[in-house]
């Protein structure tokens, strides 16, 4: 049964499919995780990998708010060593709690002498997550008074149809893209994922390709559920503002992850050309990963395995999660998580 929060995503994505004057629009307003027999759960965090560690946690607690539940190194772990396939990897990692998935922050010892890239919003790979909050408690003002650069045109967030949300996009310190979004009181319907102590939260997963559609057929194949929603999108003069782009035009699909605002959200530029990826991320590489929460990481890992799903290593225990690292066709690097315990507080499962 779909509850509130989903009728109310699937309206916002028909008004805001319509305001991008979409001539070729599918929906399966059913098609979300929880459909999946697969034992995925959801997204469990955004990782992102950094150069200077401390600037970048101001950055993000500065903007954010969120909570700062651990802060720990790790010098010359076996078992780190071979998750991420480096000998005698070192590195610090933040973890921020959002009230729908946590936030990692990781400053590694083998990338302080690589060269930061600001990510242009075509891509290709990981170009962006999404920071949502109400429209009087701005996630906009928040990060642009942090010192977040924006890219969007003009001094406030895009209200791309007067439907009660305004967009933007910014970069964060290393260059990172965000999306800001911002939500009138008819879009915090009462079982969303905002209240009074949860004035921002996280959204989503972007991925740009060069090939939506073999993209697409992959995370069918690893997620076992259908999109939600397929388009194409041309001639919109607020989206022009939002990217920073004359003429943009894309194709896109979203899959609706663990409620509470979460989509994995895959598009390809047609205008400018989304261009081919040069290399396979390495999940120390700078830059965005992220992570699918599983109940059973031997059974997918051995699932995803046998379908030809590249992975690194084969699970190990780092921490409190049992984890594995993959990569997607296009390169782009996530994992797959499942907390030690069932009572753990870096399980979606018991996040308030």
């Amino acid at each position: 049964m779909i509850n509130k929060y989903l009728i109310l995503k699937i309206l916002f994505l028909n008004s805001f499919m319509l305001l991008l004057n979409n001539a070729d629009c599918q929906v399966n307003p059913k098609a979300q995780i929880s459909d999946s027999p697969s034992s995925i759960i959801g997204f469990n965090h955004i990782g992102i990998s950094v150069q200077n560690l401390d600037e970048m946690v101001k950055f993000y607690q500065e903007a954010t708010g969120f909570e700062i539940v651990k802060r720990e190194k790790i010098n010359h772990s076996k078992n780190a060593s071979l998750l991420l396939g480096v000998e005698n990897i070192s590195y610090e990692t933040v973890t921020f709690k959002a009230p729908n998935m946590l936030l990692e922050l990781t400053e590694y010892s083998n990338q302080q002498n690589s060269k930061i890239n600001k990510m242009p919003p075509q891509g290709p790979g990981m170009t962006h997550t999404c920071y949502q909050s109400p429209s009087w408690d701005s996630g906009y003002g928040k990060f642009k008074n942090a010192d977040a650069e924006i890219l969007s045109r003009g001094s406030t967030a895009v209200d791309l149809g007067g439907y009660g949300v305004t967009y933007a996009y910014a970069y964060d310190p290393e260059g990172n893209m965000l999306e800001l979004e911002q939500l009138d009181k008819n879009h915090l319907v009462k079982d969303s994922i905002w209240t009074q102590s949860n004035p921002m939260w996280m959204t989503q997963v972007a991925l740009l390709s060069p090939d939506l559609k073999t993209l697409v057929d992959y995370y069918r194949t690893v997620l076992e559920i259908n999109p939600n929603r397929e388009g194409s999108f041309t001639n919109n003069l607020k989206l022009d503002q939002i990217v920073d782009i004359d003429q943009v035009g894309l194709s896109a699909a979203w899959f609706i992850m663990d409620g509470k605002n979460k989509m994995l959200e895959l598009m390809q530029y047609t205008n400018p050309i989304t261009p081919s990826p040069t290399t396979i991320k390495h999940p120390t590489d700078l830059g965005y990963s992220f992570s699918f929460e599983v109940e059973d990481i031997q059974k997918e890992y051995s699932r995803l395995k046998k379908l030809g799903v590249n992975f690194i290593s084969k699970p190990k225990i780092l921490g409190e999660f049992w984890m594995v690292f993959a990569n997607d066709p296009d390169g782009n690097i996530y994992s797959l998580r499942q907390p030690t315990s069932t009572a753990s507080i870096y399980s979606i499962n018991n996040f308030n």
